[in-house]
């Protein structure tokens, strides 16, 4: 009699394997995500079997199938890496209500309006509903074929049908297969449906933009493998009371991980940002007390942004301390610093936020913040002209950033005129403004101009 094969099981999610079968994993406590992962052969060994293709020298491979295509939106191909690869697959994931169908609506279209045939699944509107979008976003061209459809049989029947070279999914969780156990959106569902779906893109070179929803905590739903199988993880992250879009890959095996894009959420769908700086800085005609300007780094593109503060009297035994858009810990740790320095906060309310629901949480925007903070509870406005870049320590020195060239001459292609740096800071003479250079907060407000 044969010896019994033996099989292992391992969490999807977590990789902890074991030798039998559990409904919750022992190590994420996840439920549900425990399978077996395969068995032994009768010897106990894993025998030899046929390739896909011969391994060949690196140097002989050829590059020309992995060539990125421009995807007809510039904000989108910066992120990417330059385009759109054949047989890459993408996963967007963001908010409700963030945007994600109206912009891949609109990728769509302009991929179809170069003459490629484009496919877009939906698996959460009919087709009427996703037509009325298209007709007021004006996404609607002749190679752009549209179904709705959430079983994986009836997907790859379209897929055939169709034949496209880009083929969007929205959205991978309502897509469900009647030969698997659970129900459209469970973790074994959209495993199967992702392996699918992927198996075919690479076999056929199809572009594929799968939707992926989100948890509570911003992360992409479903199995943790579903960012391990695809090429491309982007994040499209907006407040809802800002019409700034921004996206961004936290993976991408064809391109850097530290561009963004940008977009404006307007009636008409989403259109390009180029330059949104303006989104961040608010214009006075003198200047105000209480405001400074930093250059914030998001990926490898400088933006502009406004730090405004305000100091009243407390009405209360404790002083309130209110932040919007910046990160709260870090500014009380600079109301800390500034009282230690001389700086007289203790009966005062102090409010501080960013402009334009700008979200800066880079320690570089520290100078500016306290700068507002002073100039605020002083009561005296800064000069015109003026962007202050640097990190405040807990013995007031300022520190370096990175990218600070990069930083000053956006501020001069504004219209800036001087800028506050940390000391130490070299090869800025040619940025095109004026650079002062300070080593504490104290040293930066006698350096004002």
């Amino acid at each position: 009699m044969p010896p019994k094969t033996a099989s292992a099981f391992a969490c999807s999610e977590c990789g902890w394997t074991t030798a039998k079968w559990v409904g919750r994993c022992g190590e994420c406590q996840a439920w549900g995500t425990v399978d077996v992962v395969g068995g032994s052969s009768r010897n106990g060994r894993t025998t030899a079997g046929p390739v896909s293709s011969p391994a060949v020298p690196i140097a002989q491979v050829t590059a020309t199938e992995a060539a990125s295509v421009g995807s007809g939106i510039p904000e989108l191909d910066r992120v990417l890496g330059g385009g759109v690869v054949s047989g890459a697959v993408m996963l967007m994931a963001g908010e409700p209500g963030v945007g994600k169908s109206t912009l891949l609506l609109e990728v769509a279209a302009r991929w179809a309006r170069a003459g490629r045939r484009t496919l877009y699944v939906s698996g959460e509107e009919s087709a009427a509903q996703v037509r009325l979008r298209a007709e007021r976003t004006g996404a609607l061209a002749d190679e752009l074929f549209l179904a709705a459809e959430t079983d994986l049989g009836g997907l790859l029947t379209h897929i055939d049908a169709v034949k496209p070279s880009l083929l969007i999914v929205d959205s991978v969780q309502t897509i469900g297969s009647a030969s698997i156990e659970g129900v459209p959106g469970g973790v074994t569902q959209v495993r199967e449906v992702a392996a699918t779906v992927i198996g075919r893109a690479k076999a056929e070179g199809i572009a594929t933009l799968l939707v992926g929803h989100v948890t509570k905590d911003g992360s992409v739903a479903g199995p943790r493998v579903l960012e391990h199988l695809v090429d491309v993880v982007l994040q499209f992250e907006g407040d809802r009371t800002s019409r700034l879009r921004l996206l961004r890959a936290t993976k991408n095996r064809f391109g850097p991980v530290d561009e963004i894009g940008c977009f404006d959420l307007v009636d008409a769908g989403i259109v390009e940002v180029p330059d949104p700086t303006g989104l961040f800085v608010s214009r006075h005609e003198s200047p105000v007390p209480g405001t400074c300007v930093t250059v914030t780094m998001e990926g490898r593109r400088p933006l502009l942004a406004e730090v405004q503060a305000l100091t009243v009297a407390a009405t209360t035994p404790s002083p309130r301390r209110s932040s919007s858009g910046l990160d709260s810990s870090r500014v009380a740790m600079l109301l800390a610093v500034l009282s230690k320095t001389g700086v007289s906060l203790g009966n005062q309310d102090v409010y501080t936020a960013s402009v334009g629901g700008a979200r800066l949480h880079e320690p570089s925007v520290d100078l500016a913040v306290a700068l507002a903070v002073i100039s605020a509870a002083g009561g005296s406005p800064l000069p015109g002209g003026l962007v202050a870049i640097g990190e405040v320590g807990l013995a007031g020195e300022v520190r370096p950033v990175r990218g600070l060239e990069a930083r000053l001459r956006e501020a001069a292609r504004i219209g800036f005129t001087h800028a506050i740096v940390p000391m130490g800071s070299e090869n800025l003479d040619r940025v095109g403004l004026k650079v002062l250079r300070t080593g504490d907060l104290a040293a930066a407000l006698r350096a004002l101009p």
